[in-house]
């Protein structure tokens, strides 16, 4: 058991303060800027702003009215993360790192999902689809997770990993 607890240990953490900033500055946008509107923290840097605005889509506004087929998807892709995660090797840090932050973004979107029936998006960077958080955390992940499966097909192709051909007994 403490195995168990002890693996799963900085996936928690990690999920855990996404999550909490996530949802931390949504509130903070929520409760300081109506709907629909804007606040520009950087004159000189016009092109990003803060907005408030709420998306029943995907990440980035994409496919709107699909709240509820994304709120199942969330559910699915988290349980299949937490049944995965365990499994992988210690070793294999930027992969525990990319489902960390795809885990944490889906349940960061998925609380708005539940509670608010929507999601609550707030970073605008010039003509960009705004986006959260959770959204940058779940493309983050799995920007890691095709880095990963990239670098593990280098390093099987690497002439260092490759097998020595036997030899032959008979000279």
């Amino acid at each position: 058991m403490q195995t168990a607890i002890k693996r799963y240990l900085p996936f928690l953490l990690l999920s855990l303060m996404v999550v909490f900033l996530d949802q931390w500055t949504k509130a903070l946008v929520r409760s300081a800027l109506p709907p629909g509107g804007s606040w520009t923290p950087l004159p000189a840097l016009a092109f990003f702003r803060i907005v408030h605005w709420y998306n029943k889509g995907a990440a980035f506004g994409l496919f709107q009215g699909g709240g509820p087929l994304f709120t199942l998807l969330a559910v699915l892709v988290g349980m299949a993360i937490l049944y995965y995660y365990p499994r992988l090797p210690d070793k294999d840090w930027l992969l525990r790192l990319a489902l960390g932050l795809q885990f944490s973004g889906a349940i960061g979107n998925l609380i708005d999902r539940l509670f608010l029936g929507k999601v609550t998006d707030f970073i605008a960077v010039g003509s960009f689809p705004v986006f959260n958080l959770a959204d940058s955390s779940i493309t983050i992940g799995t920007a890691l997770l095709l880095l990963s499966s990239w670098l593990r097909d280098r390093k099987k192709e690497h002439p260092l990993n490759q097998e020595e051909p036997k030899e032959n007994a008979d000279g």
